[in-house]
């Protein structure tokens, strides 16, 4: 009797202690869930840094400002582009909701490091004002009216030519919706979007310059004088049929 209760008791550590580890096993695999999960129900309603989703930490909430759409869901993007073919420049994804303001310098200077080339002058809206720039007299904001030339008071009218270009973006080179995965998986969709956008852009000016090589050849075409048919040509032939000549019927008096 005393063996089988040793053995029962044996049998009953080990059953606990492979529950034990499995236990703690399941735990570290769901720990980051775990977390999560007591994070979304300790937070409030007006608390900051708020979790949105489960599968996406890194999504916010961005105030649009708009009456059709006061709020949108994701990560804040900063595009750049020329000032008139409105080809993209740089792309960066901005996550913790900063500041406009507080982002415009390092979208310049990921600008100036893709080209190449200094940034002569920036047009931006008015959610920029107090930016972080290192040169404040390049930067122009929409609707100023002071300390503007009639080139700069030009280019600067061209500035929301960018919206219809993010509209673009979002809809056709899925900007508005990221299927990679966290905040690396945000800013790889971001450089991605800004290039699917340049190649359609690129296409786009190559389908307009075929075309118009194709109209300057038919118009070179159609200048050219007709030729006339000469009298060797007997039996000339005319939609793939050989026409002849029938002899004329002799005159009645």
């Amino acid at each position: 009797m005393l063996a089988a209760y040793s053995c029962q008791d044996s049998v009953a550590r080990g059953r606990f202690a492979t529950e034990q580890l499995s236990h703690n096993q399941l735990t570290s695999h769901f720990a980051r869930a775990l977390a999560l999960v007591d994070r979304l129900l300790a937070q409030q309603r007006h608390d900051t840094g708020k979790l949105y989703s489960l599968h996406a930490p890194e999504v916010e909430c961005l105030a649009k400002g708009k009456a059709h759409k006061k709020y949108e869901f994701g990560v804040k993007v900063s595009v750049a582009v020329t000032n008139r073919s409105g080809f993209v420049l740089g792309m960066m994804a901005l996550p913790g909701n900063p500041y406009d303001g507080h982002t415009l310098d390092g979208a310049a200077r990921q600008v100036e490091r893709l080209t190449g080339t200094p940034i002569a002058r920036l047009y931006v809206d008015r959610g920029y004002r107090g930016h972080n720039d290192r040169r404040k007299d390049r930067v122009f904001l929409s609707g100023q009216r002071r300390g503007l030339t009639p080139t700069i008071r030009k280019e600067l009218r061209r500035r929301s030519a960018i919206e219809p270009a993010i509209g673009h973006m979002k809809s056709d080179g899925r900007l508005g919706r990221n299927y990679l995965l966290g905040t690396l998986g945000d800013a790889i969709n971001a450089i991605l979007a800004g290039v699917g956008y340049n190649l359609r852009l690129i296409l786009n000016w190559l389908r307009a310059l075929f075309a118009l090589i194709v109209t300057a050849l038919l118009r070179i075409e159609l200048r050219k004088p007709k030729r006339q048919p000469s009298h060797r040509d007997e039996n000339p032939v005319v939609h793939g049929r050989l026409l002849t000549r029938s002899p004329s019927a002799p005159s009645s008096r």
